[in-house]
Formats: C-alpha cells, structure tokens, sequence
C-alpha cells in the first residue's frame, strides 16, 4: 500500500481544512439520556435473568420495567 494510498488523502494542514476541523463539533462518549440510570450490583436466581435474556437485546429495558411496575411507579 504505502505511498499509493496516501495520494487519494487530503492534506489536512492546509488552511482549508485546519478551520473546518477547528469548528467541528466533538462529542465523547454515549449521548445522555435527559433522566440517566444508576449502575449498580443486584443478586438474582440465575433463571430469573435468564427467562429476561432469552427475549434477547432490551432485556434490561424490560427488566427495569418489571422492577417499576413491581414498585408501583
């Protein structure tokens, strides 16, 4: 590859792209959500967490739901 690659590359260094990378917005990190959620360690029966995972993806979402409704809230 080497040098061939490089030819199809921008110079950054140019004034054009120096004050179009200097007013780019940078963000780090996962978007935060307006109310955010507390990590935290719970002990459960392995086939409650289970039964929630073989729904697949969300299964915290849902898990969440259950403890609030639960809750009464």
């Amino acid at each position: 590859m080497g040098d061939e690659a490089d030819d199809d590359l921008p110079d950054l260094s140019q004034p054009y792209w120096t004050e179009k990378l200097a007013k780019a917005p940078v963000s780090r990190g996962r978007p935060k959500a307006e109310v955010t959620k507390v990590s935290t360690t719970i002990r459960l029966d392995p086939e409650v967490l289970e039964a929630f995972k073989a729904d697949g993806k969300g299964w915290q979402s849902r898990m969440n739901e259950a403890l609030r409704k639960a809750a009464g809230l």
